[in-house]
């Protein structure tokens, strides 16, 4: 209503505007004014003394305001300090901060736009007073006023709709990013620089007093010299041999300009100079962050004890569950038995033929001794103990007749259980020559495999029962060694490429592990269970986290020869394996009870000392 009210007083020529060239708003200097009217203002404060109610104070001096124009302070207070200017809002503060209130907003599009729609539409007249519209203008400034109510309110709804999220500008979009295809991803200034880059050439060497066409005689070489850089070999002989001129018209061309021309343009077609940044990094950086030694002890460092009496190589060795006693076999054709603290040899046990392999029951109620002599499988008493253990060992390990296994079809039977005459044991007789035994954990069981391509390759036996059966109807490929999981239904049997994880109560393949190899020699399953190391013949040994991946989590290549055999220690965080290259590695591996934590490999110690033809296997004290 106030703008209808002002502009009936416009029509009846009541108002009139002075347009003397500066226009309806104030000269460049007012925004400064009422800056220095705040500061004046603020430098007298309130008080209630006839001098202040006088008029302003002057804080700026005798200067024109345009000097404060670039100044953050507009004038000095009574103490000398500065009085900051009012912190002026923009455009779009100020706007939205007049349409929140009524009164302005009226202001504005009642006054301000109707003086300047009166000033685009009303001719000025000689002395630049605003004539009184009639007639059609003023119908126009009317209807002209009209849309200015009616902006009015769809702006202040276009307002409010951005205020509340209604309305959603877009995004700025995204510049494509495009990539050389032939190139590197490097950030780098060369490859966003557009067209080739610039290489230069490397500089040659300045020539020198024998490069002259008239060089000094002690640069000449003799004929002599020149017949003895025949004999050189070709990356020996002088690129370049001095000759003398005596004039420069006598230097004739160079031969070898054509055909060094073309191999140089040949080599800047075939293989062009590319840029290369060279990174300087530090070796040590690149090594991975191990603990300390004193924190993996205890470990292996240097030789205790010798156990000497074999007059052959020992082909292997086993410890007694109690670590008590130590069992050692030998291509002499004899098991020797020894104590551990003493060193002492308690017995011999004189087979008469090479021992492959030994491998003591784990049980301490039951001190047998499982050795493969020969082609066959021999069960020993070793007489350790009390006396109510070696009564019930003797119990144990007697047969009265030698009965052959029953057998499926009309083939040899795998195994015949006979009473040894020889020696207080039993005597497993193989159809074929046996390679390895392992015992299970609680004693009872044990299995022996025999390398061949038939079903009857990996045997279970029950020393309870004397009892023999090959659980395989068919396997993947020539068995090497089987081994028990320590606590689960488990069977592990190696092949000479694979690794495959058998469950005994439902008879079917749980797992297959790949490892890569060339031939796999020996297998070795951890205290937990979890996990497997595998050696080879290539001198790589594997370590598997079965609950991880079927394929290894660390591949170690320590070894210069074959591996013969990969061992766990029972309770620490110990592993070793030994090689034909006479030595002996021990790792620390220590297996977290967190699943989300990475076995942790370190190695120790290289235990040497041994002979190419005496160091066949490798065992942990318990």
């Amino acid at each position: 209503m106030m703008a209808l009210r002002v502009l009936s007083e416009l029509l009846q020529g009541s108002l009139s505007f002075d347009d003397s060239g500066e226009g309806s708003g104030l000269d460049s200097d007012s925004g400064l004014e009422d800056e220095q009217e705040d500061a004046d203002a603020a430098a007298g404060g309130e008080s209630n003394s006839s001098e202040d109610e006088a008029g302003p104070r002057n804080t700026v001096g005798d200067v024109p305001l345009g000097w404060y124009k670039d100044e953050e302070h507009i004038g000095y207070d009574i103490d000398g300090r500065k009085i900051k200017k009012r912190a002026r809002l923009g455009s779009m503060e100020a706007y939205l901060k007049n349409a929140d209130s009524d009164t302005n907003w009226i202001m504005l599009t009642g006054l301000n736009m109707m003086v300047k729609v009166i000033h685009f539409l009303t001719p000025l007249n000689q002395r630049g007073d605003l004539c009184p519209p009639s007639g059609s203008k003023r119908r126009d400034i009317l209807n002209f006023l009209l849309f200015y109510v009616m902006l009015e309110h769809l702006v202040v709804k276009l307002v409010r709709a951005i205020r509340k999220g209604w309305i959603k500008f877009d995004k700025p979009k995204d510049e494509a990013n495009y990539y050389l295809l032939w190139g590197d991803d490097t950030d780098t200034a060369d490859n966003k620089r557009q067209g080739l880059s610039y290489i230069p050439a490397p500089k040659p060497n300045l020539p020198g007093h024998e490069e002259s066409y008239n060089p000094s005689v002690e640069y000449v070489p003799t004929q002599e010299e020149i017949d003895s850089y025949q004999l050189m070999y070709e990356e020996d002989r002088p690129k370049f041999i001095p000759r003398r001129f005596e004039s420069l018209r006598r230097v004739p061309a160079y031969e070898k300009a054509l055909r060094e021309g073309f191999d140089r343009c040949l080599d800047l077609y075939l293989c062009p100079r590319t840029r290369k940044k060279r990174i300087n990094i530090d070796p040590e950086s690149l090594k991975p962050k191990l603990p300390s030694k004193k924190d993996l002890r205890p470990c292996p460092k240097t030789c205790y004890l010798e156990f000497k009496g074999h007059s052959g190589p020992v082909r292997s060795l086993s410890v007694e569950g109690t670590g008590q006693w130590i069992a050692s076999g030998s291509s002499d054709g004899t098991i020797r038995v020894w104590e551990v603290e003493t060193g002492r040899c308690l017995k011999v046990f004189n087979v008469g033929t090479d021992v492959h392999r030994i491998s003591w029951n784990p049980s301490p109620d039951r001190p047998i001794l499982a050795a493969i002599v020969g082609h066959d499988l021999l069960l020993l008493n070793v007489d350790v103990g009390d006396e109510e253990t070696q009564m019930r060992t003797k119990q144990l390990l007697h047969i009265e007749e030698s009965a052959p296994e029953e057998d499926g079809d009309d083939k040899k039977p795998a195994v015949r259980w006979v009473k040894s005459e020889k020696f207080d044991g039993i005597t497993l007789i193989h159809h074929k020559a046996a390679s390895t035994v392992e015992w299970h954990s609680k004693g009872d069981y044990f299995t022996t495999v025999v390398p061949t391509g038939e079903s009857r390759a990996v045997l279970l036996h029950q020393l309870s029962k004397k009892h023999s059966h090959h659980p395989f109807c068919k396997l993947p490929g020539l068995p090497v060694a089987a081994v028990f999981h320590p606590t689960q239904k488990m069977f592990f049997v190696a092949t000479k490429k694979f690794v495959q994880v058998y469950d005994l109560q439902k008879a079917e393949v749980v797992k297959k592990l790949e490892s890569g190899l060339r031939e796999i020699s020996s297998i070795s399953i951890h205290p937990g269970g979890d996990n497997v190391i595998v050696g080879s013949k290539d001198g790589k040994l594997c370590w598997f986290d079965t609950d991880l991946s079927t394929k290894p989590y660390k591949m170690l290549k320590n070894h210069s020869k074959d591996i013969t055999s990969v061992t766990f220690h029972r309770r620490y965080p110990l592993f070793a394996s030994s090689s034909e290259d006479c030595t002996a590695y021990v790792f620390y591996g220590m297996v977290y009870a967190d699943l989300n934590q990475n076995p942790l490999i370190v190695p120790l110690e290289i235990l040497r000392g041994h002979l190419s033809s005496d160091r066949r296997d490798s065992c942990l004290h318990s």
